[in-house]
């Protein structure tokens, strides 16, 4: 079975600086995701993991290696293709301050990636499908949803209405940058079960995270990267429970746990 992504030693490498020193943020990155599968993708900042995921859409060029996207490769496709193959897929940023348009209302900034695929002539049910996300992705009320992006919502709103704005098309991948950064841990939850919903159905997923607990809850697969570089990969249970690089045991060493009080 062909894989609905297929990542074959990547590599990226950006210059700059006064000394114009070469960094590789990606370095010969190879993995798959298959049709219906998700996996996470852990590790801390700068580790080359919003690098990834421009890389997988084709907004980066690399410096080596190919990325497979529905069996077709990004770097050969044509602009048109390319474009074609990313309305395929959903993204959901890490910066929910700069993804989202500031001058649009809550409602028309989940509905605008519908209206630019299917047409002004689909709004009615595109609009259907907005108020159905927003209200399960837990935003609500019709003054919330007439108001301004830029002027109402929290940094949590943000994220929830990205989130929802990152689903209006029934991706077949979708790709979620720190999805969940800015919520609190029941947010956090109900968001992780809508995720899950749409897995359910047979969307595929790459979620990203520095936290092995909730890398664990969104996938049964992971692959953690350091410095741009997979170091390993496996069952995400196996990543928390048993590490084997040292950087993965650092991760794990790091994360909170309650002590006893006496």
């Amino acid at each position: 079975m062909t894989a609905l992504l297929k990542v074959e030693n990547l590599t990226v490498i950006f210059s700059g600086g006064r000394k114009r020193e070469e960094v590789k943020a990606l370095d010969g990155l190879s993995f798959s995701v298959e049709k219906g599968e998700s996996l996470s993708i852990i590790g801390e900042s700068g580790s080359g993991k919003t690098t990834l995921m421009r890389s997988i859409l084709g907004h980066l060029e690399p410096s080596e290696g190919n990325v497979f996207l529905f069996g077709k490769n990004m770097y050969r496709a044509s602009r048109g293709e390319r474009i074609t193959l990313r309305r395929r897929c959903g993204m959901i940023s890490q910066d929910p301050y700069g993804s989202l348009p500031p001058t649009l209302t809550v409602l028309e900034a989940v509905m605008e990636p519908w209206l630019l695929v299917k047409g002004r002539g689909e709004r009615s049910e595109g609009e259907r499908r907005a108020r159905s996300l927003l209200e399960e992705i837990g935003i609500y009320g019709e003054d919330l949803l007439s108001s301004r992006v830029r002027l109402s919502l929290s940094g949590g709103q943000r994220q929830r209405v990205a989130i929802a704005r990152g689903l209006i098309l029934q991706p077949e991948l979708l790709l979620c940058d720190e999805p969940t950064s800015m919520q609190d841990a029941s947010t956090r939850g109900e968001i992780l079960a809508v995720l899950q919903r749409r897995q359910e159905e047979g969307m595929s997923m790459i979620f990203v995270t520095h936290d092995l607990f909730l890398a664990r809850k969104a996938a049964r697969r992971g692959i953690v990267l350091h410095r741009g570089v997979l170091v390993e990969e496996g069952l995400c249970t196996d990543l928390l429970t048993a590490p084997r690089h040292p950087y993965t045991k650092a991760l794990v060493a790091a994360l909170p746990r309650l002590t006893p009080t006496n």
